[in-house]
């Protein structure tokens, strides 16, 4: 989309033929289509229920399942080889221009060896020990560019992990 469109589309305008251009209550639907056709996607590969559990979760902090945001788990039968196709297959349907980055959850275990070869330097990057408040950050990142998300992710990953600490003197107290 050119930016004269996008900028139009943006402002409540839409146009009908060269030069006339009128409002529009679609605009900024057309616009956040457009974006999303710009964004990096999102694959969560980890064990068993936990992209699934983690998706639902996504969708329930942001009031919406994200576009572009795809799982896949690794059940305990599963052969990770053969999950391979399947999984280089949500790639590149994720991936609209911007690249797509990989979540998986355990470094060294079957999930992560299996997102470390989907991994292409600066298309396909991958990231183990995904989190919610990593997810959520990565989402709210991701038409930044895909070094820009990954470190932001990383970072909300690792600002999420927080020591809970009740001060007695303000703890409510049971009866």
């Amino acid at each position: 989309m050119n930016g004269g469109r996008e900028a139009a589309l943006a402002a409540g305008l839409r146009r009908t033929s060269p030069g006339r251009v009128l409002p529009s209550a679609d605009a900024a639907v057309l616009v956040r289509e457009a974006r999303r056709d710009r964004m990096i996607g999102i694959l969560i590969v980890a064990h068993d229920s936990l992209p699934d559990a983690l998706a639902r979760t996504v969708a329930h902090v942001l009031g919406s399942r994200p576009p572009q945001f795809e799982t896949l788990p690794v059940r305990p039968t599963d052969d990770p080889l053969d999950l391979l196709p399947a999984a280089r297959a949500q790639v590149a349907r994720l991936d609209t221009g911007d690249g797509v980055l990989v979540f998986t959850d355990l470094y060294g275990a079957s999930p992560s060896n299996l997102a470390k070869k989907l991994v292409q330097p600066g298309r396909v990057e991958a990231l183990a020990g995904v989190n919610l408040p990593m997810l959520v950050r990565a989402v709210t990142y991701r038409s930044k560019g895909l070094e820009t998300m990954v470190r932001k992710a990383v970072s909300g990953g690792c600002e999420g992990v927080v020591h809970i600490v009740v001060d007695p003197t303000h703890a409510a107290t049971r009866t």
